[in-house]
């Protein structure tokens, strides 16, 4: 039998077949990387490298616990709400909060010594306001003569578990408030604070005093708040709430649980199918408060896994919640709320508080389906999602969303930090 090594022609014709491969390989390459998005034409779910690739409204993102590994194009505002249907009473809005919003990854020790904590947040206040965010979770402590937003063990701020002075990320408050004379704020202090008028200065040093919603104009008996046109137009547009009581009557900051109802926080919030009031909390469906609070974030908290929790269970856990309280959330607050999963699951936490928006405002489906002047109930048509980027009503905040330092990258608390955190937790309760 003759070999294939003594054929010529079947020599050349092998060879021909290779060199074809390879220069349709080289094409193929060549026109997918010509092809491909960047500088801020990339769309949503478009594949992406950085977060100057996509349009407006959008970062680069992707979600490695659901295997979603490639980044894309990933929606990273949210709709105000306000920007579409005003005039309102407050309490009719959902507005989107962010749990431990001091708790910054890679925030710089300014205390000299190595952290020791979790994160729960990957950006900037002044990033979070730009990007949607109207409600801050703030934990104030004193420490080192002087009012820090701190981790904490029994009441008690630890060099190990200090972020920076609460005055620095009030002053970002101001900055926004000061330039976008429209918007509304709400700051829930989880409050350590023993200095006698310690919040009253603080807040005065920030100059915030002067956006201040006074509590002798919040309803106690579930009655309506004041809509969004008259807290602008008085220039009411911080809302300041504290977890301790005597702080009404001495400092006219508004006892938290006067004046809304909120669920559990931490592993409880994310149980499927319950949705348990906070012991603090009054029934969740008291008619007596008018605004609710939802937690939805674990004790814990994961930077890579947040996504995951952004997805189908943030969807159950509102409908869950509004069965119990027998309203929409006007809060939702999340741990590091730009970790979605758009495109893998139904539910993506932005187009869940649309949904919320939609439904209370309007009747629709969202709230970018509502009209102006409509009857409620009466939507328009919009689009479903088909790989472009949707036109987001967000403010007069515009560009590629892109995270502060070095957020981009995934930081995940390590197990022997959190065990850590966890085992000097006990021993101090202990």
């Amino acid at each position: 039998m003759v070999g294939f090594a003594q054929h010529p022609i079947n020599i050349r014709r092998t060879r021909a077949n290779l060199h074809l491969f390879h220069t349709l390989l080289i094409l193929s390459i060549f026109l997918n990387t010509s092809t491909a998005c960047s500088s801020g034409n990339c769309q949503l779910l478009d594949s992406c490298s950085s977060a100057t690739d996509c349009g407006p409204g959008l970062y680069c993102g992707n979600c490695p616990s659901l295997s979603k590994n490639q980044p894309v194009c990933t929606r990273g505002q949210a709709t105000i709400p306000t920007s579409i249907v005003n005039g309102l009473p407050f309490n009719k809005y959902s507005w989107l909060v962010t749990h431990n919003s001091f708790s910054i990854v890679d925030a710089p020790s300014l205390t000299g010594v190595q952290r020791i904590t979790v994160y729960n947040q990957e950006d900037t206040v002044t990033n979070q306001l730009r990007n949607g965010v109207r409600g801050l979770m703030l934990d104030m402590y004193d420490f080192e003569d002087d009012i820090w937003l701190c981790h904490s063990f029994r009441g008690q701020c630890y060099n190990f578990t200090a972020f920076q002075p609460a005055i620095n990320s009030l002053k970002e408050v101001e900055a926004f408030l000061s330039t976008n004379p429209t918007e509304i704020v709400t700051i829930i202090i989880e409050d350590y604070v023993h200095t006698p008028k310690g919040l009253t200065k603080l807040f005065n040093d920030a100059a915030l005093d002067n956006y201040w919603f006074p509590v002798s104009k919040m309803p106690k008996k579930g009655e309506d708040w004041p809509t969004i046109t008259d807290m602008v137009q008085q220039n009411h547009r911080l809302l300041v709430f504290t977890s301790d009581s005597s702080k009404e009557a001495d400092e006219g900051i508004a006892y938290q649980w006067r004046y809304m109802v909120e669920n559990e926080y931490g592993d409880g919030s994310v149980v499927q199918g319950s949705c348990r009031k906070r012991k603090e909390s009054r029934p969740l469906s008291s008619k007596g408060a008018t605004l609710f609070l939802q937690n939805s974030f674990p004790t814990f908290p994961v930077q890579a896994d947040a996504c995951k929790e952004h997805s189908a269970l943030l969807g159950d856990m509102v409908g869950t919640c509004y069965k119990a309280a027998g309203k929409i959330p006007n809060f939702l607050s999340v741990n590091f709320y730009m970790k979605l999963c758009r495109g893998v699951m139904e539910e993506v936490f932005f187009d869940a508080l649309d949904q919320m928006n939609g439904q209370a405002l309007c009747g629709c489906s969202a709230v970018t389906a509502c009209q102006v002047g409509a009857a409620f109930g009466v939507c328009k048509t919009i689009p479903v999602s088909n790989g472009t980027s949707p036109t987001y009503t967000a403010g007069t905040f515009s560009g590629s969303v892109q995270l502060s330092g070095s957020a981009s990258r995934v930081h995940t608390t390590s197990p022997s930090v959190c065990c850590l955190f966890y085992f000097m937790s006990m021993l101090f309760l202990l």
